[in-house]
């Protein structure tokens, strides 16, 4: 078992690339990539850094903010949104909400995962910011957060405008982002192929996937497709198989029968040479922490979630990765994350995993300090 202190602890191993050799496997796109979700590993690209017209895979992100909302008790679904008559005039796709009409945030969320509803991510957004332009700002400013290499947004819809832009790689990323923080709930609904919103009412509204490799690709759970004549057919989608999640994105497809089919060669390629591999499982004991000012010396650290890479079938590969110490002074207190492991891919990114301790570790009190201090003198 190894011993760790407050100094960085190197575990460094072999590496081998991740990424093939890049092959076109949408040749009929302006640009795709495929990546791994949770270590965001690219697998492989073309064009994916180039600017591009988002249509309204633009949602992605602002999806990010409302579950950030959500996951921050910033607001609930159970919240009613009364739509302003500026969502109400949004054109595209759309539910039809009238001024005033007053819907829950789950259903306009749903509308927008299932029905890409440009009425009702306008007022999602304005209930989450206070303003569409306020709400525009925040999506700018997390594009930032993400380090985003190509991306600015004009509206939160992706209805056409020369200064509304992203690339395959950005939308890769808020892709895996959203996700990580949506969870089931997000991969629930945009898994749904059809349902209703106001079923109960005479406005019942039919909302239909606009994701059609639901029906079609196994292991599909999501995520977003789009449409403008200037973006031409957009598609972001994710499926896992196996414990491996991939994330796909194409953009300015011709038709959305091109789309979907290089979409599903893109997954398969994957499926079929990649394989998710663990470095620890939730729960596994990864070594033990040096604690400063209590009687208890030390305690161990365990994995928080499960820790993962991706290799090619067949291929003897592991990753290099480091541990950082985030804290060893006591209190210290069950389940709580005192130290990082930070896995690292072979294109230089990283992704960090939380290591937790299961006990709690109380301070010295003055008296056992004094006591230690006076053995220490006669030591």
């Amino acid at each position: 078992m190894k011993k760790i202190g407050i100094f960085l602890l190197c575990l460094c191993m072999c590496i081998l690339p991740v990424k093939a050799e890049t092959l076109n496997l949408a040749p009929n796109s302006g640009a795709m990539i495929l990546i791994e979700a949770s270590t965001r590993q690219v697998i492989n690209g073309v064009n994916e850094q180039e600017k591009m017209y988002p249509a309204s895979t633009t949602k992605i992100m602002s999806m990010i903010l409302l579950f950030e909302a959500i996951n921050s008790k910033k607001i609930s679904f159970d919240d009613m949104v009364t739509t302003s008559a500026y969502a109400a005039s949004m054109g595209g796709s759309q539910i039809y909400l009238e001024e005033n009409e007053q819907m829950s945030v789950y259903d306009m969320f749903k509308s927008v995962a299932i029905g890409s509803a440009n009425d009702c991510i306008v007022a999602l957004g304005e209930y989450i910011a206070g303003t569409n332009d306020e709400f525009v700002k925040m999506m700018n400013e997390k594009a930032k957060e993400l380090k985003l290499v190509n991306t600015h947004f004009a509206n939160a819809t992706g209805l056409h405008d020369d200064n509304h832009y992203t690339c395959a790689l950005d939308l890769a990323t808020m892709a895996a982002y959203l996700i990580e923080i949506g969870g089931d709930k997000l991969l629930e609904t945009t898994s749904t192929v059809e349902t209703y919103v106001r079923e109960d009412t005479d406005k019942k509204f039919w909302l239909v996937n606009t994701n059609k490799l639901l029906n079609a690709y196994s292991g599909i759970d999501g995520l977003k497709t789009g449409y403008t004549k200037e973006a031409g057919y957009c598609l972001v989608a994710t499926a896992q198989r196996d414990g491996l999640r991939l994330i796909g994105v194409v953009l300015k497809e011709p038709t959305p029968k091109q789309r979907n089919s290089e979409m599903a060669q893109i997954l398969d390629y994957g499926f079929n040479l990649y394989e998710s591999r663990y470095v620890y499982h939730q729960g596994d004991l990864v070594t033990t922490l040096e604690v400063n000012d209590s009687e208890i010396k030390e305690t161990n650290l365990y994995a928080k979630n499960d820790i993962t890479y991706i290799s090619k079938k067949g291929e003897a590969y592991e990753p290099s990765y480091n541990i950082r110490i985030l804290k060893n002074q006591a209190p210290l207190f069950t389940n709580e994350t005192v130290a990082m492991l930070d896995l690292h891919s072979e294109d230089g990114k990283v992704q960090s995993y939380d290591l937790v301790i299961l006990e709690d570790i109380p301070k010295l009190k003055f008296s056992q300090k004094v006591i230690r201090d006076f053995q220490k003198m006669w030591q």
